[in-house]
């Protein structure tokens, strides 16, 4: 049995000596809330910003503290705020849906793909409406969704798309970077992402006013707007979303090792396919053949019926193998708390119920049948093809999971 694997980590000296170099030299953020050349921030800011858009062939590239202030950020750039809503997945992490309603706006969930867990283009249609103003997309676990089938709805009732691509950074459909085929797209580099600097986002574009809107909410926009006369944009209301010069050091380093990390990560993938390959009742991860994924983390479905195990005996008995994988990702976002009691504001009902929203929107469990079914009894997964592991913790895991096939007689 391993010993219980350690946390994902791969910062090394190089990005050391950055943070090291910006910590000696100064300053450590070389921002100005003011209308000013450093308005856009420091040297090192605009390094990594250059690096980035040139990496992904973007015109744009705008740095953020987190990526999900980088989303509420997308929000504002697009105009989106109270009486619209913005159609998300609900099998992600929280802040795809509540950077919607930091501005007012309601999610609409639409439910996933029961193979890529990505959203699904059919359930997205059902659920647009005249108050429609964009498509949230989730490439989760590094695999885009499905864009030729949601760019052709986003087209014909005019919508915008917003790719959260946090857990996709390299991923690519029909050859195009993912988080570059929507409107505006989010890539992550907090701690548990391929690149990482603790916390950190990044905001992509090629439209040169959602690029300046997105600025101005980083960097307090209303303090800012006074002073530039060309400004036409529309009224704003920022904060402080902006990103140190020594995480903006770190994150270009990081950025140079992407691709090799990625190389990596696929290599265990492979291994990985090879070994659980033929298993009667544990279905691999199904990447679209328009798709390169880059494998954020590798999900497995368990058919308790073929398996001859529910999905939580198995998840227990790989967890006292040494290899602790989860019951399911996440609780579907509508099941949460703000959603089910509708208060994001206080004792309020806004945004879903307001002056200013026309619409319904219906919280209740059921709406999306086939994220509740996989979350509950069929998900789960592994992290075992991140870095630093190696080949050797995926030969483990897959000894484990055949081992516990073996005993299943036993675990019933």
């Amino acid at each position: 049995m391993p010993k219980r694997l350690t946390e994902v980590h791969n910062v090394g000296k190089e990005e050391a000596a950055a943070a090291v170099r910006v910590i000696t030299r100064g300053p450590l953020s070389g921002f100005l809330g003011t209308a000013s050349k450093k308005f856009l921030g420091g040297e090192e800011v605009l390094k990594f910003e250059s690096a980035f858009a040139k990496k992904f062939k973007v015109k744009h590239a705008v740095s953020f503290n987190s990526a999900t202030t980088a989303l509420h950020a997308a929000i504002v750039a697009l105009e989106i705020g109270p009486g619209d809503e913005v159609i998300v997945p609900p099998y992600s992490m929280s802040a795809s849906a509540t950077a919607i309603v930091m501005n007012g706006a309601v999610p609409m969930f639409a439910d996933i793909d029961e193979r890529t867990f990505n959203i699904d283009p059919a359930s997205v249609e059902e659920r647009i409406t005249p108050y429609t103003k964009a498509i949230m997309v989730v490439n989760l676990f590094g695999q885009p969704a499905n864009f030729d089938q949601l760019l052709k709805i986003a087209k014909k009732h005019n919508l915008k798309i917003i790719e959260d691509n946090a857990q996709g950074p390299g991923a690519k459909w029909k050859g195009k970077y993912a988080g570059t085929i929507g409107d505006i797209g989010v890539f992550s580099l907090n701690v548990h992402k391929t690149m990482q600097t603790g916390e950190g986002g990044v905001l992509v574009t090629n439209n040169a006013k959602y690029a300046l809107r997105s600025q101005l909410c980083r960097n307090h926009g209303e303090s800012v707007v006074d002073g530039m006369n060309e400004y036409d944009a529309g009224p704003i209301i920022g904060s402080n979303y902006r990103m140190s010069e020594m995480i903006a050091a770190m994150a270009r380093v990081q950025l140079s090792k992407l691709d090799g990390l990625t190389k990596k990560r696929i290599a265990l993938v492979r291994r990985l396919e090879k070994g659980l390959k033929g298993i009667e009742g544990i279905t691999l991860y199904k990447v679209a053949k328009e798709a390169n994924g880059v494998y954020y983390r590798y999900p497995l479905l368990i058919d308790e019926k073929k398996l001859g195990l529910t999905r939580d005996t198995f998840v227990e008995a790989m967890t006292a193998e040494g290899f602790a994988i989860p019951k399911g990702y996440v609780k579907p976002i509508y099941l949460l708390p703000v959603f089910q009691q509708k208060k994001a504001f206080n004792h309020t009902h806004f945004p879903f119920e307001s002056d200013y929203y026309k619409g319904t929107v219906n919280y209740k469990k059921g709406i999306c049948p086939v994220v509740e079914r996989v979350n509950e009894k069929e998900f789960t997964l592994t992290d075992v093809c991140q870095h630093p592991y190696t080949a050797r913790h995926v030969d483990l895991f897959v000894q484990a999971v055949k081992k516990v096939v073996a005993h299943k007689a036993e675990l019933q």
